[in-house]
């Protein structure tokens, strides 16, 4: 996994783009190493590098704001409608029991990246929590990120 060990690793940005991760992705072109599975006009689909679990993605506005209410109604639905074929997506690849869903806005709801808001999809499954997480605090991801961005863009929904 390349991109644990990278010096790139940061929710700022990257090196001479705007200083947000969420406007720097999508404007780079390179959907594939950024790990973007779908664009809308209005919002885009990037997996979690540092995913709950296998298929854990997030809902970006292109818009750089810190809330929801900021956003204009279309961008909101976009996000939504999405958020809705991503989980569709998930379905078909991993059979999850549920979701977990949500944004959190600053940094004291959680917010790792707190001035461009983004809405969390994570698959779950009964037990997916497991000693690792328990007695090591580690997650254990068995599928590489690329693997994940390749299978989930196959299954995703066509209009």
């Amino acid at each position: 996994m390349t991109y644990l060990q990278s010096s790139q690793k940061t929710s700022g940005g990257l090196a001479g783009g705007t200083g947000c991760l969420f406007c720097d992705k999508p404007a780079e072109d390179r959907d594939g190493e950024n790990f973007i599975v779908r664009r809308g006009a209005h919002a885009y689909v990037i997996l979690n590098l540092y995913p709950y679990n296998n298929g854990h993605f997030m809902v970006v506005p292109y818009e750089h704001v810190p809330s929801p209410e900021l956003l204009p109604a279309e961008t909101l639905t976009e996000l939504m409608l999405l958020l809705n074929q991503g989980l569709a997506a998930l379905r078909t690849m991993y059979t999850p029991q549920a979701f977990n869903i949500g944004m959190n806005i600053g940094t004291a709801a959680g917010a790792g990246i707190a001035e461009h808001v983004h809405l969390h999809a994570v698959p779950r499954w009964a037990g997916d929590t497991n000693f690792m997480t328990v007695a090591a605090g580690t997650r254990v991801i068995p599928e590489d990120p690329p693997e994940t961005w390749q299978r989930m863009r196959a299954a995703w929904p066509q209009k």
